[in-house]
């Protein structure tokens, strides 16, 4: 929950990358509270009144989750509602003229992302199909599997274009940008 709060207001694709975590954390604990707050909560080392936050905030995920039908996949609509924002912001940043980085980054990646939805990512938009990529090399990264070195490249640049992407949405948040 703490890390989510920060996250959100520094890299909102670092956080979504985060929120999903927490979603397949909460499935690998059976959608169970309890066993949320003895076996992983109870592991932090913070006040009786933050593992108290930290509880309510995963009750609240879980019913979120149960709510939803997303007790064995599938990313909660608070999750999904933030990757169609990032998508509608990359469709506008790409109609703009004044975004040339941003469009160039875009056609780096486009092959990796063509790329990556021929082999079953159809289904996903572009924006999502590029954090899929991101969480499936993470995930891959913490169970110590090798990840080819063209792989690598592919997230690298992948790792960037979502950064741009990122830091324009935060902007758009707080200044807003100029797409005229």
């Amino acid at each position: 929950m703490f890390i989510a709060q920060e996250l959100r207001k520094k890299s909102i694709a670092e956080y979504l990358l985060y929120m999903w975590q927490v979603e397949d954390l909460i499935r690998a604990y059976g959608c169970s509270l309890s066993a949320i707050k003895n076996n992983y909560i109870s592991r932090f080392d913070y006040s009786d009144e933050q593992k108290e936050e930290m509880t309510d905030w995963y009750g609240d995920l879980i019913r979120m989750i149960n709510q939803e039908g997303k007790r064995e996949k599938g990313h909660l609509q608070i999750n999904a509602i933030l990757v169609d924002d990032l998508t509608d912001l990359h469709a506008r940043l790409l109609q703009s003229p004044h975004f040339p980085f941003y469009n160039a980054e875009y056609y780096k990646v486009l092959p990796f992302i063509v790329e990556l939805r021929g082999k079953g990512g159809k289904e996903y938009g572009e924006i999502e199909t590029c954090l899929n990529a991101l969480y499936g090399t993470m995930m891959l990264r913490l169970q110590k599997k090798e990840i080819s070195p063209e792989t690598e490249h592919a997230v690298k640049e992948i790792t960037t274009f979502i950064g741009m992407l990122s830091d324009y949405y935060l902007k758009d948040r707080t200044e807003g940008l100029e797409f005229d």
